[in-house]
């Protein structure tokens, strides 16, 4: 693919890929900006409303006749659950400490992602994806334990205690992984993330109108985290996926896993939150747990596990 285009388009796209990397990072804390002005149901429903218009703009409304059937149906209804528990798992959070957190076991997806390949889409891999699953795990109990120190007992009560947002970001990770085996098995190429994210919007619409939440209330300063929240998913969809058909892949897989790092603290720098050492020392365990992953994979071209 990248041949078809040229060395310096190639370039060009892994740079536009690289830039999804970098909006992706913004999710977090602007999510939970605009959630914390109009609700989490509200919110999230005004952030993928207008982030379909966006993709409409830029990407275009897709012909869904040509879709195949299984990534139409199976893929719109995993991509959907994805988001919706993305956006409420941070929106539902207590304060922004916890929101940040909660979107830190979301980044549980990379490792999970992998996982999943290798279980159904047949992907090799090495010993060292057993490592590299470990260490992401024991990275999100260190983030979750924070100054308490590693106390299983403690992190269980504390998960027990607020068990809808952290319960939500732990299955969209599994979700997201099972969408990723969905789209490479069944997608033949085609992208339907317009619809995906209109179909997104509905959703959160008709459980805004059955919920209790109180209703929308507009102000000028609420607008612009609300444009920028769209702006990050619209164009970090739709630069992703130019950058992974026309870009050097191999580079912006591995730019990926370090979107925790970022997220934590573009979100921690949004919401004026500090993060303790042992949460930083977490997310780097979860990024080198994904990047091992990763590498097992790589190497499990020549090596069968």
């Amino acid at each position: 693919m990248a041949g078809k285009i040229g060395i310096q388009g190639a370039r060009n796209a892994t740079l536009v890929g690289l830039l999804a990397v970098l909006l992706w990072s913004l999710v977090v804390g602007l999510i939970r900006t605009v959630s914390m002005q109009f609700g989490a149901t509200g919110g999230a429903a005004l952030i993928y409303s207008l982030a379909s218009l966006l993709l409409v703009v830029t990407v275009g409304l897709p012909d869904i006749r040509r879709f195949p059937r299984p990534y139409l149906v199976v893929g719109s209804l995993l991509f959907v659950s994805y988001e919706l528990c993305l956006s409420l798992s941070i929106g539902y959070a207590t304060n922004s400490q916890q929101a940040i957190e909660v979107g830190m076991v979301n980044y549980l997806w990379p490792t999970f992602t992998l996982v999943a390949a290798i279980l159904f889409n047949g992907q090799r891999a090495n010993v060292l994806i057993l490592p590299g699953i470990a260490l992401s795990m024991a990275g999100i109990c260190w983030v979750l334990a924070g100054d308490r120190g590693v106390d299983i007992a403690a992190i269980l009560a504390n998960i027990r205690q607020y068990p809808l947002s952290y319960g939500l970001a732990f299955v969209g990770a599994i979700i997201w992984a099972a969408y990723s085996v969905v789209t490479a098995r069944h997608a033949e190429g085609r992208n339907g993330i317009t619809l995906f994210f209109a179909l997104t919007a509905l959703v959160l619409w008709v459980k805004f109108l059955v919920g209790s939440e109180p209703g929308l209330a507009f102000t000028f300063p609420s607008l612009l985290p609300l444009a920028l929240a769209s702006a990050a998913m619209a164009f970090g969809y739709a630069a992703w996926n130019f950058g992974v058909l026309h870009g050097n892949m191999t580079v912006l897989a591995g730019a990926s896993y370090f979107v925790p790092v970022l997220s934590a603290a573009f979100a921690a720098l949004v919401l004026a939150t500090p993060l303790s050492v042992p949460f930083w020392q977490g997310t780097a365990m979860v990024c080198a747990g994904s990047i091992t992953c990763w590498l097992a994979t790589r190497a499990g071209r020549r090596q069968k596990l």
